[in-house]
């Protein structure tokens, strides 16, 4: 009963916090503004889903397989924000002028 209750906050929490992402997405005009609305939120809604799923499911032994889905989405969501936030900042800044399409493809080592 109260791990019903708890699984259900948890679920609830999680699927808010997606529809926080899905409004981001709709409201922000760039590209930048949507990528972090589409990473943050949404990478710690489903996990609380997870959560929430878990606790529910108990010593069920599709538990690990939720753990590595959590796990997975931990590991390639910065990833990839990461990759498309770097395209897009080259992308502008070679729109502006500022470089040129030869460096965008021979960047320079940090």
């Amino acid at each position: 009963m109260i791990g019903d209750i708890i699984s259900s906050v948890f679920l609830v929490l999680g699927a808010l916090l997606a529809l926080t992402t899905s409004i981001g997405m709709l409201r922000f005009k760039d590209t930048l503004s949507r990528m972090h609305a589409s990473t943050k939120p949404q990478t710690f809604g489903l996990l609380l889903m997870l959560i929430g799923a878990m606790i529910r499911l108990g010593q069920h032994v599709d538990v690990g397989m939720l753990v590595l889905a959590g796990l997975f989405a931990l590991m390639t969501a910065p990833v990839i924000a990461h990759r498309i936030g770097r395209l897009v900042y080259q992308e502008q800044r070679a729109r502006d002028g500022l470089i040129s399409r030869d460096e965008m493809e021979n960047p320079a080592e940090d």
